[in-house]
Order: structure tokens, then sequence, then C-alpha cells
């Protein structure tokens, strides 16, 4: 049995995938204010559709939907089968909160109350 596949089936097969990918995929990349979709994502990179995608190089913003996820420092990588690859030079989560220098107590005061200053 044979596993040859023509190339015009092949390029149907790819076409399909990458339909599937975009629809599933909520991921997407913000730079400069421009957005792209993203189709997939794995741990040292993620991947979008070759013809829709420059050739990014630097800082960018990875969200999913409306939330912000990472903050990115990426290099293109390589194309295969219509999809242009990316690896993460520097993947940074994104925190709602500003990082602690210290370790906060779980009793600690939420806040402190003035002295009174009211003289009887």
């Amino acid at each position: 049995m044979s596993t040859f596949v023509p190339k015009e089936v092949q390029a149907g097969l790819d076409s399909a995938r990458l339909q599937s990918l975009k629809k599933a995929s909520r991921l997407r990349l913000s730079v400069d204010g421009v957005t792209y979709p993203v189709l997939r994502m794995w741990k040292t990179g993620f991947s979008m559709q070759a013809e829709a995608a420059p050739q990014l190089r630097g800082y960018v913003d990875l969200y999913d939907g409306a939330i912000h996820l990472f903050q990115c420092l990426i290099v293109a990588s390589d194309e295969e089968a219509g999809e242009l690859r990316y690896e993460f030079k520097r993947l940074t989560a994104v925190a709602e909160t500003p990082a602690l220098d210290f370790v906060r107590a779980e009793d600690a005061p939420v806040a402190l109350l003035p002295a009174d200053t009211s003289v009887t």
C-alpha cells in the first residue's frame, strides 16, 4: 500500500486543517496596534497562518480574546504546511496586580486609620 498523496489532495487537507485551527483558536497577537490571529500555541512558541502573518521579530502582546495573557519577545522560526512558526525568546505572564518585593502576612491590616487629632 502506498502512502503517496497527490499535491492537490495535500493542499486541500492543509487548507481544511488551517480553517479548523482558525475557528478553534481565540488567541491573537498584538503588535503596534495591529492584531493577528494565532492558530495554535505550545510551550516554546506559536504559529500563525503564513499568508496573513508578517515576519515578526521583537516585543509583542499575546491575548486570549480580551484577556492579556503574555508579553513576549519573539523571532520567526520557519514555515511549514501553510503555518509560520515563531519561537519565544522571553515569555512573561501578565499580572493584574503589581509585584511585591516583600512577603505580605495573611493577617496584615488592609489600611491604617489616622490618629485622632481632636482636642476635648
